[in-house]
């Protein structure tokens, strides 16, 4: 959530960062609003004020043995006035926090302006891409090789879902558990969330209320969880109202988990093959850091990712996103693209973002400051990696002449084989 006091102290300037965004703020709503606030919360000082004062001399008056009666009822109309005012208070407040919860995070000054995907900016570019004439793409090669099947999987649960078998299932298995001990290997501490989390874990990270359209939900008891669409969620809210010791930080932890998304609004894109699912596996990292801290722990981060890629050995490029690709809870985001031969092309495998303190806000997660002061957390994390991407990559880079698949050499003590046939 974006901090009130930037917008009250320099409305015009953030409101042209979120510009650069696509974003258009809605200045004279949040000057009604913040006036609005203002005037309750003044006017109920005035009365609270006029309380004490006629609270002080009703004690005056009853010590003298004086009479008093007029001042009572006095004291009960400010009474009455204080609550209605309460009340008024509580429907602005909420009203302010519904505004500034649909505020997306402005661009950090590093980040390239730009409307779309066009302006980003390719910042590396790494591997060889492999020579093959004919590629085929993964479906074809795990459906020819009995290890994946999308029939049977929409027979059980409809479009956007597999079935990995055999050798397939067990690639990705061996891919979770490579990534996972790789990732701890880096100074993460893994963690093993629950799949599916209260309204108030998704608010904090920035998934409600705007995006309630592609998530999964579910009814329980009388309120509603929501699976989770990224273990960014859970492992965020683990510290949500909580103060974190400075010398704690930064605290990077890693999470395997099951992913959901309701995918509303993509139809049409990615239909073919595992691409984009509504359920599919994914590492995440996750760091919470001070201030001075982030922008390194970004580049870590990022690293860290990378290096995923690097040990399958896997081309691949790092994007930086330009103002108008970025997340809306994002200050600047790094894409990591993996080369898939089918396509003739990148796709992005993992996406790795520094929010600031937008999520720390909305999560109320502190750091004790350097004066002992608490002052809100900065938050990163990026996918470490979308396993399903991963196994996509793995099929097309690494087919064989005859169909086959040559398992990375990384893998292999995972898999247990050299090639699936």
């Amino acid at each position: 959530m974006l901090d009130a006091n930037l917008l009250r102290n320099d409305l015009d300037a953030v409101a042209a960062r979120l510009s650069e965004r696509g974003y258009t703020l809605d200045r004279a709503a949040y000057q009604a609003l913040d006036q609005r606030r203002r005037a309750i919360l003044q006017e109920a000082e005035a009365l609270k004020a006029e309380r004490n004062r006629v609270s002080d001399e009703v004690g005056r008056l009853k010590r003298a043995k004086e009479n008093a009666d007029h001042l009572i009822a006095q004291q009960r109309e400010v009474g009455d006035k204080l609550k209605a005012l309460e009340a008024a208070e509580r429907e602005v407040e909420a009203a302010f926090k519904d505004f500034l919860s649909g505020i997306p995070n402005p661009p950090h000054a590093s980040v390239p302006a730009g409307r779309d995907e066009h302006a980003n900016v390719e910042v590396k570019r790494w591997g060889q891409i492999p020579a093959i004439g004919a590629p085929k793409d993964h479906v074809e090669l795990g459906t020819s090789l009995g290890i994946l099947d999308l029939d049977r999987a929409a027979k059980l649960s409809g479009a956007r879902f597999a079935v990995l078998k055999g050798q397939g299932a067990k690639l990705e298995r061996a891919l979770i558990t490579f990534m996972l001990d790789r990732q701890t290997g880096a100074g993460y501490t893994e963690v093993i969330p629950p799949y599916l989390v209260n309204a108030e874990s998704m608010y904090g990270t920035g998934q409600l209320p705007k995006f309630e359209q592609d998530l999964f939900k579910m009814p329980h008891g009388e309120s509603s969880l929501y699976l989770i669409p990224t273990a960014e969620v859970p492992v965020t809210n683990l510290y949500r109202d909580e103060i974190l010791p400075a010398e704690a930080l930064p605290m990077r932890h890693c999470a395997f988990t099951p992913c959901f998304r309701s995918e509303a609004g993509s139809y049409g894109r990615d239909t073919k093959g595992i691409i984009r699912q509504h359920q599919f596996h994914k590492v995440e990292l996750v760091t919470f850091a001070a201030a001075d801290q982030a922008e390194v722990e970004l580049e870590k981060l990022t690293a860290d990712a990378e290096a995923i890629l690097e040990a399958l050995e896997l081309p691949y490029r790092r994007v930086l996103l330009c103002t108008g690709d970025m997340g809306f809870s994002s200050q600047k985001t790094y894409d990591l693209e993996v080369w898939l031969p089918s396509q003739n092309t990148y796709r992005e495998i993992s996406s790795c973002s520094w929010f600031g303190d937008f999520q720390a806000r909305r999560a109320n997660i502190r750091a004790k400051g350097r004066e002992g002061k608490p002052v809100f957390a900065h938050t990163l994390n990026g996918s470490g990696l979308a396993v399903g991407r991963t196994w996509v990559a793995i099929l097309e880079n690494y087919q064989q002449p005859d169909g086959s698949i040559r398992v990375p050499a990384v893998l292999r003590p995972y898999v247990g084989a050299e090639v699936i046939r």
